[in-house]
């Protein structure tokens, strides 16, 4: 019995564990897909340098946009977090940008190491769960 209940408290253990490489997993994509938006901004800001003027589509709400004409293009509003923006050149982007993906990236990997962790801990988990079913399967057969 108390076999049991050892067991059912892995099991309880390892379901926990499993939750939290999900959830660490979906901050994992949400890195990734921020990364890959820093990256289309500095592909759009080298795309952009030298030209006057580009005719672009601008986002006006629910999914739709309305073609448009940038005026301007050595002006950048750049976000730098916490709802706060500042106007820079291109290379000034640039700057904030390479900075924000840096940042982007060491999160990227702090939250690899905890998923690993995490599958780590799980796999010791199932080990020992199954050495103990197999002990209770084989003290049920004797």
């Amino acid at each position: 019995m108390e076999d049991q209940q050892r067991l059912n408290n892995l099991l309880n253990e390892i379901n926990a564990y499993r939750q939290q490489a999900e959830l660490i997993q979906q901050q994992i994509d949400l890195i990734q897909t921020s990364i890959a938006e820093v990256d289309a901004l500095s592909n759009t800001l080298d795309d952009l340098e030298g030209k006057d003027s580009v005719e672009a589509f601008v986002p006006v709400g629910a999914g739709s946009f309305i073609k448009g004409e940038l005026k301007s293009t050595d002006e950048i509003i750049v976000s730098i977090g916490s709802g706060f923006a500042v106007k820079k050149d291109a290379d000034g982007a640039r700057e904030i940008l390479a900075g924000q993906k840096e940042d982007l990236k060491d999160s990227l990997d702090k939250m690899l190491a905890n998923l690993q962790q995490c599958t780590d801990i799980v796999g010791n988990l199932q080990a020992q769960a199954e050495q103990l079913a197999a002990a209770a399967q084989g003290n049920m057969t004797q």
